[in-house]
């Protein structure tokens, strides 16, 4: 082999050493551009190889909201839950009121949403994703109205954006296609102009329905309750075309109100508590006196054409599997009526059926006993003495106006209750929200009701902790004379106070509008942290050996789960399948887990085909009442109705 030459330092290089020695060294630095000046470089660079310029990437926080948008739309588009999925934070929340699983669920973290996503896009097939408005940015969160549609309806929802990607979702269905509501530019005209042979007129056409319905053509929902809830779900109904009966054992919408005790007065504002359609005059007072109230509802039925029968009851319900309707029995005026609704609603209230406690030596009473929910009022008990066995709203409402008759009155307080006081609660608790001033800012009852509902129940508590400590700062005296009289006071298992325990078990907590400060003075009386032992002929034994003598006594024990109805109308097996209605599962102070992340049963299919629960406070009777309306419309109309996620039932009662 022929010797390498040797390469002299300082000698020329061929080519080819050139170019390897060049590989060798670092590329020389490059100018560092300003961003305006790197961007406009790399597009003059793009346009000279015939390429496009990328695009400037969004700024404000509508252009990102939208690019999310389209990120999500083309995962949703592909069914590729784990594209849709990754488009979420870690700690994530995606809450669907009957859009995508026509249910009422919230799916938590990656996994759930990946989960959703693989199983319904094919059949939901969404699209047409727009933000509505300007997106807004604030404490690093930026937030979004947002449209869509699917194969069957229109939606709408909000979005929360953080570091671009989403944190909390709610989609909603709004109205099915081909099956809108008539109202707007879809109004019907009432006129009927030309020549028309045997006409009738709205009157006539009107009496023709409600002769016929449950006579000669049986409803496909009938509504066992015509408190507000019934009333507002009938309303939506209505508007739908969905033939509905209400049925009322008092003679009257309105007369469960009317016929409370004389003090009674709505605890939540105005604002909170219109009924579908038809919102509160804007001079009605801030909160509703309950005959004032019953009027209103009365009113309701009759401008909103309800069907409503009253001074009915319902003796007892059957479902019939194969032909899949409901046999009802109900008496009208004395009268046994048969019914064969498709669906079957019990709209009997959050607060149910009543719970009488059982002390020993009740029935050797010589006085007068009762449940709260039939106190008369305090009219016939001036100069009584009277033990109230309870300390929440009720007990609280029927201690003050007995007080304020004249009567001697001592409440029981067996286990601590949370009290805030009205307008505390109104200025920090709602004001944001429903409040006159919420009006001002724009957000409507219908706006106010879709931000709060965009808020998982996971989330809430961690909302609400700090508006909580902030009422007991400000009324740090308020509860300190409470204390000194010895009443028990809380703020929910994890200081989250009053609504996380309406949601979590629907008692347990006082609204306070002038019962705490009689206590607080003493013109209640108060036993505190003691049971009931015995009941004697004319006075009630405590626990701790004391006896006070008694003229009446009230019992202020609440009421049970919602499906105690089911049991007592339909059947206890049927009540059992469905198992515990309201609740969350959050494994606090009555409401056993496991987490479920919404409230149990409520207008949302259960276990029992075609039997469904409607009902909780104004607000809530009137948002969710558009989403169980929405379902039985569905049904009515026979579009796929596919149940995604239902809960599983983990208690009975």
């Amino acid at each position: 082999m022929a010797p390498r030459k040797q390469v002299r330092a300082g000698a020329k290089k061929g080519p080819a050493k050139k170019a390897r020695a060049a590989k060798r060294q670092p590329p020389p630095a490059k100018a560092k551009l300003p961003p305006r000046a790197a961007r406009r470089a790399a597009a003059v660079k793009a346009a000279k190889k015939g390429a496009r310029a990328p695009a400037a990437a969004p700024r404000n926080p509508t252009q990102i909201a939208r690019a999310w948008l389209n990120r999500f739309s083309r995962a949703l588009t592909a069914g590729n839950g784990k594209a849709a999925a990754n488009c979420f934070v870690a700690d994530c929340y995606w809450r669907d009121l009957v859009a995508f699983t026509w249910n009422i669920k919230t799916m938590e973290g990656h996994d759930a949403i990946a989960k959703m996503v693989n199983a319904r896009a094919a059949e939901v097939k969404p699209s047409k994703w727009a933000v509505e408005g300007q997106a807004k940015r604030g404490d690093g969160v930026i937030e979004a109205w947002i449209t869509f549609e699917t194969a069957v309806a229109r939606g709408r929802g909000h979005l929360r954006l953080m570091g671009g990607k989403c944190w909390t979702l709610l989609t909603t269905m709004v109205e099915l296609k081909g099956h809108e509501e008539p109202s707007g530019t879809r109004r019907v005209m009432g006129a009927e102009h030309g020549a028309t042979h045997d006409r009738r007129n709205w009157l006539e056409k009107r009496k023709a329905e409600e002769e016929s319905l449950g006579i000669t053509k049986d409803p496909y929902v009938l509504i066992i309750g015509g408190g507000q809830g019934g009333l507002g779900l009938g309303a939506r109904l209505k508007r739908l075309g969905v033939p509905t009966l209400i049925i009322e054992k008092n003679a009257k919408p309105g007369d469960s109100w009317r016929k409370r005790y004389k003090s009674l007065c709505l605890h939540d504002p105005v604002w909170y508590d219109h009924m579908p359609y038809l919102p509160f005059p804007d001079h009605w007072p801030v909160f509703s006196p309950k005959d004032k109230i019953g009027d209103w509802l009365e009113m309701y039925a009759k401008v909103m054409e309800l069907n409503f029968w009253g001074s009915t009851t319902c003796d007892s319900a059957s479902y019939d599997e194969e032909k899949k309707r409901w046999t009802v029995h109900v008496t009208r005026n004395g009268q046994p009526v048969t019914l064969h609704p498709t669906h079957l609603v019990l709209a009997t209230g959050q607060a149910s059926v009543p719970v009488m406690p059982s002390y020993p030596g009740m029935e050797t009473f010589e006085g007068e006993q009762h449940h709260s929910s039939a106190h008369p009022g305090p009219d016939a008990y001036a100069g009584k003495k009277v033990i109230v066995i309870g300390s929440n709203n009720s007990a609280h409402d029927i201690c003050g106006a007995l007080a304020e008759a004249g009567a001697d009155v001592t409440m029981v307080q067996r286990s601590s209750t949370h009290v805030v006081k009205s307008n505390t609660l109104m200025d920090v608790g709602l004001g944001a929200l429903y409040s006159e001033q919420a009006v001002k800012n724009g957000i409507d009852h219908n706006t106010a009701d879709l931000i709060f509902a965009s808020l998982p129940y996971k989330v809430l508590p961690q909302v609400q902790i700090p508006a909580y400590k902030e009422m007991a700062r400000r009324d740090a005296d308020f509860y300190e004379r409470l204390k000194m009289r010895g009443f028990m006071l809380d703020w929910g298992d994890d200081g989250s106070g009053l609504f996380m325990k309406y949601l979590r078990r629907g008692s347990g907590y006082y609204i306070d509008v002038g019962a705490s400060e009689m206590i607080a003075d003493g013109t209640i009386k108060l036993k505190s942290g003691v049971s009931v032992k015995e009941i004697r002929p004319h006075s009630v034994v405590f626990s701790d050996g004391s006896e006070l003598p008694a003229d009446l006594i009230v019992y202020a024990t609440g009421y049970s789960s919602m499906n105690g109805w089911a049991a007592k109308l339909i059947s206890q097996e049927v009540a059992d399948k469905v198992g515990k209605v309201w609740g969350l599962g959050s494994n606090t102070t009555k409401d056993p887990g496991p987490w479920e992340g919404e409230l149990r049963n409520m207008w949302k299919p259960t276990k029992q085909e075609n039997l469904w629960f409607h009902g909780g406070n104004l607000h809530q009777s009137r948002h969710y009442s558009q989403f169980l309306a929405l379902q039985l419309k569905a049904r009515k109309e026979g579009i796929p109705t596919p149940v995604y996620g239902p809960a599983e039932v983990y208690h009975k009662s």
